[in-house]
């Protein structure tokens, strides 16, 4: 009866000493030493600085410079492309931005005086030889191209000679009719951005006829 005893005291001794290890209170941890010295600044964060400096007020940092906007101009018209790209080249190192255009202009050139076609060639050389019976000589029959087949009596430069002539041939009972001479022009342009004060005339040379005139600057594009 006796050793019982003594094994249930033990087995609750071993119970209390097993639940008091459980719930004891744990120690505090230990400092850990400073691995600095004293006198050594203390390490930032270069975000923490970045901070620091965006938050201060008057830190004296000079402003992203602008750059100051251009003169434009339009030069022109240049009448061949050989004094194009004479120009170009001459103005090109001296300039922001360069560039040129072209433009078509219908430009009248007289007036032609002319029998309209009448059929085929056989035709037209009858009335030919007809035109030579009647003591006219100055005329030719066309033999290609849109004017093909008829028969051209002169060119002029002022409208009333061409209608003078006209009535010439009119007279002699050949219905003769008058048209303008018109002609299609190329002419060239160049367009260009120049820093101001910057002296870029020499560099072009004298062209008759050529102007250059300040005109607004195109605005800047952006990317979307």
């Amino acid at each position: 009866m006796l050793p019982r005893i003594l094994a249930l005291i033990l087995l609750a001794m071993n119970v209390g000493v097993a639940a008091w290890w459980l719930i004891r209170p744990l120690p505090p941890a230990p400092a850990l030493p400073e691995a600095r010295d004293p006198e050594t600044p203390s390490l930032t964060l270069l975000l923490e600085r970045e901070a620091e400096n965006a938050g201060d007020e008057g830190m004296g940092i000079p402003p992203m410079a602008v750059a100051e906007p251009g003169v434009c101009y339009e030069i022109g018209p240049f009448l061949t492309q050989i004094d194009l790209r004479r120009v170009l080249r001459a103005l090109t190192p001296a300039v922001n931005r360069i560039q040129f255009r072209q433009t078509n202009e219908v430009i009248r050139r007289g007036y032609r005086v002319f029998l309209p076609s009448t059929g085929d060639r056989e035709q037209a050389l009858a009335l030919a030889r007809r035109l030579s019976q009647s003591g006219v000589s100055d005329y030719y029959v066309v033999t290609a191209g849109e004017e093909q087949n008829t028969i051209s009596l002169g060119l002029y430069r002022e409208q009333s000679n061409a209608s003078t002539r006209q009535a010439q041939i009119q007279a002699l009972g050949f219905a003769a009719e008058i048209e303008p001479r018109q002609e299609e022009l190329a002419k060239f342009w160049i367009d260009m951005e120049v820093a101001p004060g910057v002296d870029w005339r020499p560099r072009m040379g004298g062209y008759a006829g050529v102007a250059a005139d300040e005109v607004d600057c195109p605005a800047p594009t952006t990317s979307p």
